[in-house]
This record gives structure tokens, C-alpha cells and sequence, in this order.
């Protein structure tokens, strides 16, 4: 202890338990610009869930919850966006999305969690105005009862449950709705491309164009697919489903006569998804399509 002048300068007191600064602490107070990076970093994180909070919230806001039972009482969960203004006498293209197996369940907000917020976004909505159709594969269940991890399949003869109640739902929809069936398209990622290219060769004829992502399909049925605009999109680097399944299924139907599109991108995983929503040109081709052209 020191005293100068009657004032106690310092003093230790016995006993005390000293403060653990942990093995990272150095002892000495953070520079200014250290601590303003990780203030910093704390407010994009907290701005960017923020954000994050509300398109997810806006997207659920958007497309309208329905359930559909069918005359032997299945049913099935979808979320239907509807354009904002719908016009006496004019009709509307349809968009079915197909969601991947992380998304199934019965909650009926899952499927929203990736690519169908660029319908929602203000200007797309503006320039494309259109029904997307976003159903809910039950848990336990798939698009198509394939082998994910097969290097090829066969189609099975008849579709999967989930996938005859989606035929179901658009059936209905064009009876009840204003939708151009000239302009059906079809989209989805992962166990939803799978979905895309089972649907494609049992309905060639139904859909005007159609955007298979991270999926594969029965290489045998290329030639039902040589007339049907199709853009493919996979990454080099999925250990999900090998890219050789979208690489293979395009190189058959080009063998069969047709010109579908390709987009596979170098260094991406399982996610193409988000690259592929990205694309510039991805809405104008797909609403650019109708069947006839």
C-alpha cells in the first residue's frame, strides 16, 4: 500500500480471488478500431436477421394458405400467390414450385423458405404477374419414390402420392382461377427437381417451360423432352446430388434433338438454387415461354 498525503494511492487486499482474464485476455483494453469492427459486425448481423425477418415474413404475408382434400380424403398442404390486380377477361401464367426434402412437414410455411421470394419481390410482381403454386411434401414422403443416390433412374409408373394430389391442385386451380393454360411452368430444387423431371415426362404437353434445379431424371424418356424449353441449373461441387445427374439428362435430350439450356456453376455445392434466382435473364425466358411458340 502506498500513502502520500494521507491518500491511499493503491492497495492490495488480502486474500481477494483474483480476476481469470481467460487464456485469450491479453491484459490490455481493445484498440478503438478493433472495437468498433466488432460493434460493428454485431449490427450488420443483427440488420441482416432483422432484414431477413421481415422478406420471410413478407413472402408468408403474399402467398395465401389453403389445404386440398380430395373425394378419398387426402390432403395436401400448398401456399398460392395471386397476382395483385387480376383484370376482367385476362388470364394469368401459373408457376408450380417444387421445394427440396429439408422443407417438407404440415406447417405450410417451409416450402417458402427458398427461390419463391423472387415472386414476391415488388417489380417482378410489376412486370410478371402470375399464380405461383407452392405445395408441402408431407414428412416421410417424396415427389418421386426414387433412389436419391442411385446414378440413374426409371420412372415410376404411376406418380408418387404427393405428386397426383399437386396434379389435383392444378386441375382445380385452372377451373377456379384465371390462368392461362398455355403458360404453366414448373420449377424446383433438389428433391423438387427430381419432382421437375418426373412431371415433365409424364406431362410433356402440359407445361410451357420448365427450370430443374440440383435434381435428376430417367435419361431413357430424353426424346419425350426435345421439344420443351428447359433450363438446368447444378453446381460442380454438390455431394448432395452428383451433378452428373443434371449433366447426363441434358446430354441425352441434346442427343435426342432437343436444345435445352444448362447453367452449371464451378465451386458451388448443393445451394445452386441462389445463383440460379440470381440469373438476370432467368423470369424473362420463363414467362417469355407459352405452348404453341
Amino acid at each position: 500500500m502506498r500513502v502520500i498525503g494521507g491518500v491511499v494511492l493503491d492497495e492490495t487486499v488480502k486474500n481477494e480471488t483474483p480476476f481469470n482474464r481467460g487464456s485469450h485476455a491479453t491484459g490490455r483494453f481493445l484498440a478503438p478500431a478493433a472495437a468498433f469492427a466488432i460493434v460493428w459486425n454485431y449490427f450488420v448481423a443483427g440488420w441482416i436477421a432483422m432484414h431477413l425477418s421481415v422478406a420471410a415474413a413478407a413472402v408468408e404475408d403474399d402467398f395465401q394458405p389453403h389445404v386440398y382434400r380430395n373425394a378419398e380424403q387426402r390432403e395436401l398442404n400448398y401456399r398460392l400467390l395471386v397476382p395483385r390486380e387480376l383484370k376482367p377477361g385476362e388470364k394469368y401464367p401459373l408457376v408450380l414450385f417444387l421445394h427440396g426434402a429439408g422443407e417438407r412437414g404440415s406447417d405450410n410455411k417451409a416450402q417458402l423458405k427458398h427461390v419463391v421470394s423472387i415472386f414476391v419481390d415488388p417489380e417482378n410482381r410489376r412486370r410478371y404477374p402470375c399464380f405461383v403454386l407452392a405445395p408441402q411434401c408431407p414428412s416421410g414422403e417424396k415427389w418421386v419414390d426414387v433412389n436419391w443416390f442411385s446414378k440413374t433412374h426409371e420412372t415410376p409408373e404411376n406418380p408418387a402420392a404427393p405428386m397426383a394430389l399437386v396434379l389435383e391442385v392444378i386441375e382445380q386451380l385452372c377451373k377456379d382461377q384465371p390462368i392461362d393454360t398455355r403458360r404453366l411452368y414448373v420449377m424446383g430444387l433438389s428433391m423438387g427437381g427430381y419432382g421437375t423431371w418426373d412431371l415433365l415426362v409424364r406431362k410433356p404437353e402440359m407445361f410451357a417451360a420448365a427450370v430443374p434445379i440440383c435434381g435428376g431424371g430417367d435419361e431413357t424418356k430424353a426424346d419425350k423432352l426435345v421439344g420443351l424449353p428447359i433450363w438446368c441449373f447444378h453446381g460442380d461441387k454438390d455431394t448432395a446430388v452428383p451433378v452428373a445427374r443434371s449433366r447426363n439428362m441434358i446430354e441425352a435430350i441434346k442427343k435426342a434433338g432437343g436444345a435445352p439450356k444448362y447453367t452449371e456453376y464451378p465451386g458451388v455445392g448443393h445451394d445452386s438454387w441462389t445463383p440460379a434466382t440470381k440469373e438476370a435473364e432467368l423470369l424473362p425466358w420463363l414467362f417469355g415461354q407459352k405452348r404453341g411458340n
